[in-house]
């Protein structure tokens, strides 16, 4: 029998985020990270009636990034070094808290007013050692700023950093790095 690349498949968990649920992927019992990431959270498709929306109130983050990405809906992000900026499906917005910063994401007011879908992903990214207490910053590239493969059955959009020779206006932060170690 031939190898496979599949080392493990690991089942989401249904998570709460304050008046949310999340799928959870990472941490797991039986595989801590992958890489850099921390945690990875996959949300919706949800469906909000008008009037309502995604509200996670201002929370904290210390010592590492995380990279928002929507598939369908709209988010308005507000942090503590000042960033605001909306997200749409496409866009990415990678925080790095360092040292730290508290931030919230909410539906735009504009989106509320009819019903909507939201649904996305989140992952946390451990940051090098060295940059753990780094000063916090943030930022946003827009969908059509990310570059993009299609290929037969499949589309390659590199979020952040570089892969299959294309490269995110996002740097990211972990290239081949992986808590204070050389990733191999």
């Amino acid at each position: 029998m031939g190898a496979t690349a599949i080392e493990m498949v690991i089942p989401p968990r249904e998570r709460s985020i304050g008046p949310a649920m999340v799928q959870r992927v990472l941490p797991y019992r039986r595989r801590r990270m992958v890489g850099p990431f921390i945690f990875a959270d996959i949300f919706g498709p949800d469906d909000y009636a008008a009037g309502t929306g995604s509200d996670i109130d201002a929370h904290p983050h210390l010592g590492l990034s995380t990279l928002s990405y929507l598939f369908a809906g709209e988010l308005f992000h507000r942090d503590s070094t000042g960033a605001v900026s909306d997200i749409a499906p496409g866009d990415v917005n990678w925080m790095t808290a360092g040292s730290g910063v508290c931030h919230t994401e909410r539906t735009p007011a504009e989106v509320r007013r009819a019903a909507h879908t939201l649904a996305g992903l989140q992952t946390w990214v451990a940051l090098p050692v060295e940059d753990e207490r780094s000063s916090p910053s943030f930022d946003h590239a827009d969908a059509a700023d990310i570059p993009r493969h299609q290929g037969p059955g499949l589309t390659i959009a590199v979020a952040a950093g570089s892969g299959w020779g294309m490269h995110s206006p996002v740097r990211g932060s972990s290239p081949r790095y992986t808590r204070g170690r050389a990733a191999g």
